[in-house]
């Protein structure tokens, strides 16, 4: 039998994570392509949640100095198309990013809504291409980067940066909105 699709990396590191964790929930792969990428169930499979899963390689080695690259578990770079971020059916946005130094994978988890709205409110509306660069801390902490200077880089590094429309902390490996929707 020939494969119809195969699933990417970052399904996979999710899928994996969820069997691991929560070892009571199903994880379904669609037949086709709808937006959808992993639908998760509960025990009973009463309750439902879509996710659409995005994947990034590690881009802290590059282009920063080595003092903030100690201070970086991992940097995410990703172009979405707005209208796809608009009219996503998914119930949650997963940003996969698996650290090049840590041995760790970090998941940014966001309802689309959300994550639209703080796009739109840092780099203003577009109907093009969004690009979205996600900093992740050594001290847990998540921040959109993309625009800034390389002075407000190196607060973010050493934690001092303030801008809550940027702190994207609350959906750093924050499965409480997925584990809510599925006690439903």
């Amino acid at each position: 039998m020939k494969p119809l699709f195969t699933i990417h990396a970052g399904e996979y590191l999710v899928g994996s994570y969820l069997e691991t964790h929560y070892q009571q929930w199903n994880i379904w792969l669609p037949s086709k392509d709808t937006g959808i990428d992993l639908l998760v169930t509960n025990t009973r499979t009463s309750s439902t949640v879509s996710l659409q899963v995005k994947f990034s390689k590690d881009f802290s080695p590059t282009n920063r100095s080595n003092l903030i690259q100690s201070k970086l578990t991992a940097v995410g770079w990703w172009t979405h198309q707005e209208s796809k971020i608009r009219n996503s059916r998914a119930d949650f946005w997963v940003l996969v990013l698996p650290s090049f130094t840590e041995r760790r994978t970090s998941f940014i988890i966001i309802k689309p809504k959300e994550y639209l709205r703080r796009l739109y409110l840092i780099h203003g509306r577009t109907e093009r291409r969004v690009h979205s660069y996600l900093q992740i801390t050594k001290s847990g902490r998540c921040w959109e980067g993309r625009g800034l200077n390389n002075s407000d880089q190196e607060k973010i590094a050493f934690d001092r940066f303030k801008n809550g429309t940027r702190d994207f902390t609350q959906f750093l490996n924050n499965w409480r909105g997925i584990e809510k929707q599925l006690k439903a």
